[in-house]
């Protein structure tokens, strides 16, 4: 099977050859291609039969055959004959009502999402200290006890950082992406058992070391799984359930902070026990969803892949379409990355420049995410509000508000993250965020008597959160999930969601010692500043995801570096300025990417202007 299979290879390069082919690692002319354009229409129905035959798909040649055509030319569909009137209206429908989806594709995403909970519901919790006699007042060394408090409130990130992460691509490679995501919840059913009837510190930073065993291998898979799963139209939308979850877990953690409040001494452990609850459904569900099919892909599996692809679609039709569709895409793929092993992987995040680009732009997304200063805000929200003049429990209540706020803004990412895209969100919100949490620090100039002290400082705390929850909030897992290929996708998550946490940890660690020094004014000026940073690093480094299947991205991320950069300072910047700072609206953008599409004789003057999309702010065209 293996030599008709690299036949096959032999024979779709053979055909693609006959044409002009676009350099995976240096596509200067940014062009985006279709990998079935050009090939003659009774090739590619030859090679789909004997594709079906030689992954045992041979009772559905036909169906395979119709599922390549529209493939082929996905604007064209309305003109292949093959077609049945049902299955025109299916494709239809991908467009018109794009939100129609098998229950089974909500379920899956929604369910693996929801175990994201677990890692907003474990911020640092503050009251075990006392209880473990390392107290950061009245101490005979309070300076050794605030290190041992912020260590093990850290400890999950740590782990997460530098264990968890790094286990996904092993795990993954031998459990699939439902076996690992099963494996990581276990991990957080129990750690946080654990945690809550730990009887000295050690044992409590053991137990949450283990929790980041679970949460970075789980941060690294489920986004993946959801990514792999949903159909492009609505991939983001789709994968930001992680990280509204993330914001859900987040606010369920105030709320635990509230509910145990006049519990007395367990209530700490109480706070920390209730991050069990959204880890148990994951634990029990996710056998009962199909695997991703393209992890089916990767290990040959076809027959399985199509029946995943079945239950994730609407019609048999659009599961043959994508599953043909994947191979073509990933036979090119194969040309760049060709066999490796987990260590040749991880060097080549940073040698393949195709994988390079992904790096660099996953990187910059998650890195961003620490320098916009959230994480000050969700894990010492309260030290803030009593330094604001809050006593404990209205410390707890403006804590409670920040949580509510970041869950409730998180919603109208669902529908922003797939049409404005992910790149328009970063550089519209990163400003907001930066003057909004400068104000907030500017606001502890008023007087502290004065009932706007406390009222202003929240305010602006809490229109941070707002304008984080659909910008940066969803976006870098999100974007990370998609930018690699699928050989280093693993790997490369790993990398980027072990930047997230790693930073997160050093934040939880340090951040004590800055507010000292600096105090809340300049803490927060000071992450003002780094907002300004990650805007640029975006505005530079990050390309534009949207509504293009993840195959489709390898052609996105051949764009060299040095050309996306020349065209958003020579083009996209000076347009910037000629609109919406000269309000010129005869200002136009010159677009940087170009889309490939096949037209037929009977719709390729119709489809022209139809097919034209200019995307102003992102600098693609369909051509």
């Amino acid at each position: 099977m293996a030599e008709k299979s690299q036949m096959k290879e032999d024979e779709f390069q053979t055909e693609r050859g006959r044409r002009q082919s676009v350099n995976l690692n240096h596509n200067v002319t940014a062009r985006i291609e279709n990998p079935l354009a050009g090939i003659p229409r009774h090739t590619l129905l030859h090679n789909v039969e004997e594709f079906a035959r030689d992954v045992n798909l041979s009772e559905h040649i036909p169906l395979l055959q119709r599922g390549a055509l529209v493939a082929q030319n996905p604007a064209g569909f309305e003109h292949v004959t093959e077609l049945e009137e049902g299955e025109r209206e299916a494709l239809r429908n991908e467009v018109l009502h794009k939100w129609r989806q098998p229950k089974a594709l909500y379920a899956t995403v929604i369910l693996c999402s929801v175990g994201a909970a677990v890692q907003g519901s474990n911020g640092a919790n503050l009251s075990w200290p006392d209880a473990f006699g390392v107290p950061d007042e009245a101490a005979t060394d309070p300076a050794i006890n605030s290190w041992i408090v912020g260590i093990v409130n850290s400890a999950p990130y740590i782990a997460s950082a530098l264990i968890g992460c790094w286990l996904s691509d092993p795990a993954n490679y031998y459990l699939g992406r439902r076996g690992t995501i099963f494996i990581s919840a276990v991990f957080c059913l129990l750690s946080v058992i654990g945690s809550a009837c730990s009887q000295s510190w050690p044992q409590l930073f053991v137990t949450r070391l283990l929790l980041g065993i679970g949460m970075g291998c789980k941060a690294s898979t489920v986004p993946i799984y959801s990514a792999e799963n949903a159909p492009a139209s609505i991939r983001g939308a789709l994968v930001m359930c992680w990280q509204m979850w993330t914001a859900f877990g987040i606010f369920l953690g105030f709320s635990a902070n509230l509910a145990v409040y006049n519990t007395g001494a367990i209530s700490w452990r109480l706070q920390l026990g209730s991050a069990f609850i959204p880890a148990v459904p994951l634990v029990l569900g996710v056998y009962f969803c199909p695997e991703s099919p393209r992890w089916y892909i990767k290990k040959g599996r076809y027959a399985d892949a199509f029946k995943s692809l079945c239950r994730l679609r609407n019609t048999p039709l659009q599961a043959a379409r994508d599953l043909y569709y994947i191979h073509a895409q990933l036979i090119e793929e194969a040309e760049i990355i060709g066999q490796s092993n987990y260590v040749t992987r991880f060097i080549e995040l940073f040698t393949i420049p195709r994988v390079r680009r992904a790096t660099l732009a996953s990187w910059t997304v998650m890195i961003a995410q620490q320098m916009c200063g959230i994480n000050i805000v969700a894990f010492y929200s309260s030290t803030i509000f009593v330094l604001s003049g809050a006593d404990a429990f209205h410390a707890l209540l403006a804590s409670w508000g920040f949580g509510a706020v970041n869950f409730a803004f998180a919603w109208p990412a669902i529908w922003t993250i797939d049409t404005f895209g992910r790149r328009n969100l970063l550089l519209f919100t990163f400003p907001q965020m930066a003057w909004t949490l400068l104000a907030a620090g500017f606001c502890y100039f008023i007087p502290s008597e004065s009932g706007a002290h406390l009222g202003m400082i929240a305010f602006f705390v809490f229109l941070f959160a707002a304008f984080y929850s659909p910008g940066e909030g969803p976006v870098p897992f999100t974007y990370s999930a998609e930018v690699f290929p699928l050989s280093h996708r693993e790997v490369g998550m790993g990398w980027a969601v072990a930047t997230c946490l790693f930073y997160a940890a050093i934040l939880s660690i340090t951040f004590p010692a800055l507010l000292k020094a600096f105090g809340v004014t300049g803490a927060f000026g000071f992450y003002a500043g780094l907002n300004v940073v990650a805007l640029v690093m975006i505005f530079l480094f990050v390309p534009e995801t949207k509504q293009r299947t993840l195959e489709e991205l390898d052609y996105v991320f051949a764009v060299p570096t040095r050309t996306h950069v020349h065209y958003q300072i020579t083009k996209t910047l000076p347009y910037w300025f000629k609109r919406y700072l000269c309000f010129r609206k005869s200002a136009t953008l010159e677009p940087l990417y170009h889309f490939d599409t096949v037209e037929n004789e009977a719709s390729s003057s119709r489809n022209s202007e139809n097919e034209k999309s200019v995307l102003s702010d992102t600098g693609m065209v369909t051509t």
